[in-house]
């Protein structure tokens, strides 16, 4: 590269190379998205082939995925278990959202004893998993509650979000408290402050919530396979499970489709959302 002057001139052999590393980068980045894909795209294709075809090493794509889907969306009740697994998830994700903001604003605006203790409380909440309280949660829900085989007892375990109440919590410190101040004088309340004011400036972040939320409800399996013992309240998740016989008679055809049609729910709402997903994870946010 020589510099004559305010002037930059590019020699060839710079050019190449630069060119050279592009063409490398994209490759690398197209590699890397097939291998991530590959299960996805086997998964397509089974699905467009015939029973008999699908156990085969064959890869050419069929005409059968209506046909596969249609036997398993009557026969396996697959409309039924996505139904309800559409319930769970849009209450799971609604629920969250509200009280996460709700908790969130309590703990910007108001004071009261030992605030920074129950907010680490909430904060190492998110080192329980499901699997860790399985065993109480189970004997709460059904013995206590009795809320065994109902909707309720896979919802509003799943209410409380100690995720959304941090994301919320960090959004709404970034807000200034000239806000607050002037919304206090004018004699707004703290719940039409969060109504009028707050959750205005919050779409981006409420939408990155609710993308992770509803990916979250409409996945569960380990606990509805535990509590949920009627067929026709069960999720998609565990009917998918079982569209797979033991016995080894699995319609392969039927459970491709079945696990590609399931997909497109989450797949709708975070193309619906990703927008606001992008913003509401980002470091820095145009306001």
């Amino acid at each position: 590269m020589a510099v004559r002057g305010l002037e930059t001139v590019v020699s060839p052999a710079a050019g190449t190379s630069r060119r050279h590393r592009s063409w490398t980068t994209h490759l690398a980045l197209i590699l890397a998205v097939l291998i991530i894909s590959a299960p996805l795209i086997f998964a397509l294709i089974k699905s467009t082939q015939e029973s008999s075809v699908v156990i085969s090493p064959s890869m050419v794509p069929g005409t059968s995925f209506f046909e596969n889907l249609g036997n398993v969306w009557t026969s396996a009740n697959l409309g039924r278990y996505m139904f309800n697994s559409l319930v769970v998830a849009l209450a799971v994700t609604t629920g969250k959202t509200i009280l996460a903001l709700m908790a969130a604003l309590a703990f910007v605006y108001f004071r009261f004893p030992l605030k920074s203790v129950a907010f680490t409380l909430v904060l190492l909440s998110l080192m329980l998993p499901t699997e860790v309280l399985i065993v109480a949660l189970f004997d709460l829900v059904s013995r206590d509650l009795k809320w065994a085989n109902t909707f309720a007892a896979i919802i509003v375990p799943f209410l409380a979000s100690a995720t959304g109440t941090f994301l919320f919590r960090q959004h709404f410190l970034n807000i200034p408290t000239s806000l607050a101040d002037a919304a206090r004088i004018d004699g707004c309340g703290p719940l039409r402050y969060l109504t009028h004011v707050l959750i205005p400036m919050s779409w981006n972040t409420i939408g990155a919530l609710a993308v992770i939320q509803f990916v979250y409800g409409w996945d569960q399996y380990i606990w509805p396979l535990v509590i949920m013992q009627q067929d026709d309240k069960q999720v998609v998740q565990v009917g998918l499970r079982k569209l797979i016989d033991v016995g080894g008679q699995t319609d392969w055809g039927g459970v491709m489709a079945g696990a590609i049609i399931t997909m497109l729910p989450p797949l709708l709402v975070f193309t619906a959302l990703q927008e606001q997903f992008s913003r509401g994870f980002a470091l820095s946010e145009d306001k």
